[in-house]
Order: C-alpha cells, then sequence, then structure tokens
C-alpha cells in the first residue's frame, strides 16, 4: 500500500520549462548556469543540445548568424523568464540571449511547424506524381518545338499544285562558265564587199 507522503509526491504539481541560449556558452558556464537553477528545487534538468548556426534563430528576432543551446527541465517550483535571466546575468551574460518557454508550450510550436512540414512535402510529392515523366528527357518535345519554329519561319511550297495554261518550260540545270556557248550568232554571217564609193586614196 502506498503511503500519504507517496501519494502527495504523484499529485504535487510541477512546472516544464525549456530554456535558450544563444550564442556560443562554455562548459563551465552551463555547469554554473544549473547549480543556480537549484533553487527553483528541480526535478530534472535535461543535457543541453546545442543547434547548428542559423541565419534568424526563432524567438530572437534581433539577432542573426547564432546557435542555440536549449536546456528543457521540470521544477517544483514555477519559475519565470526574468528570474532565469537574473541567473545568467549574475553569471554575466547578456539577458537579451536569454528566452524561456513553457515546454508544453514550446512542444506545440515544433509539432505544429512539423505538420506544416509534412504536409507541404505530401503536396510536393502528390504534384510530382501528377506530373507526366518524359522518358526521354525531353528530347522529342524540343524536336517538335523546333520543327513548329522552322514552320514558322521557312516557308513552304503549296501543298496544292495549280496547272499552268501554257506549256510548262523545263527546268534546266546550271551549266558552268566552260559549258556555255558565249559566242554570237552574227560572227557566223559572210558580209558582202563593200560597193565603190568613186574615191581615190590619196597619192
Amino acid at each position: 500500500m502506498k503511503s500519504l507522503r507517496h501519494y502527495l509526491m504523484e499529485s504535487a504539481r510541477t512546472y516544464r520549462y525549456t530554456i535558450k541560449i544563444a550564442g556560443d556558452v562554455d562548459k563551465n558556464f552551463i555547469e554554473l548556469f544549473k547549480y543556480n537553477l537549484t533553487k527553483f528545487d528541480p526535478v530534472k534538468i535535461e543535457e543541453p543540445k546545442t543547434t547548428p548556426i542559423q541565419k534568424s534563430p526563432y524567438g530572437f528576432p534581433d539577432l542573426e548568424n547564432e546557435s542555440i543551446t536549449i536546456i528543457k527541465a521540470e521544477f517544483k517550483y514555477p519559475a519565470t523568464e526574468p528570474m532565469i535571466q537574473q541567473v545568467a546575468q549574475q553569471l554575466g551574460y547578456n539577458i537579451n540571449k536569454v528566452r524561456v518557454l513553457t515546454t508544453d508550450y514550446e512542444d506545440s510550436i515544433n509539432s505544429e511547424a512539423d505538420k506544416y512540414a509534412n504536409q507541404m512535402d505530401a503536396e510536393d510529392k502528390k504534384a510530382l506524381l501528377n506530373t507526366e515523366t518524359l522518358e526521354d528527357n525531353g528530347k522529342e518535345a524540343s524536336k517538335e518545338y523546333a520543327n513548329q519554329y522552322l514552320d514558322r519561319v521557312v516557308p513552304k511550297k503549296p501543298s496544292v499544285f495549280i496547272p499552268y495554261a501554257a506549256k510548262e518550260t523545263p527546268t534546266q540545270p546550271n551549266k558552268s562558265k566552260e559549258g556555255i556557248n558565249t559566242s554570237s550568232p552574227m560572227s557566223k554571217i559572210t558580209r558582202p564587199q563593200r560597193p565603190a564609193t568613186g574615191s581615190k586614196k590619196a597619192g
């Protein structure tokens, strides 16, 4: 049978917080920071986790390109953000680089973000499946486009044949310069002698 003390301990309310510290913090600072949190009678304080450098870290609108150290803690006594910021300030840290959220609120924010990301992934995959895949990597489409362009730029011969009223002149192939007769027909005519005019040549 459970004792009264055990029942009281089970029914006691605890307060869970997520503490975020922006910037580079060394191991010594973390140990002193966790030690000073004992004033809130911690049930547990998890080991800190540090994120990669983020261009715009969430919760710190005035900061850029900073990593975030996250510490999750559970206390028997409530704490406020100014109280925990004061702990960091006593250790010589900038209070503007310390944020405190209830863990329930932080988890709900992360859950919504994950849900939105998964929804976007599903929509992207659906759009990809609905897109017709070109087996030839678009080569046939590129060829068809080129043919359409040539049809617009280069005129084609008419597809309907219209007969001529007279006999059609046969098409003669071009001849080289050597194969063309360049002599005039007049050069083959024999001219008669000129009539006498009665004039005498000067002696």
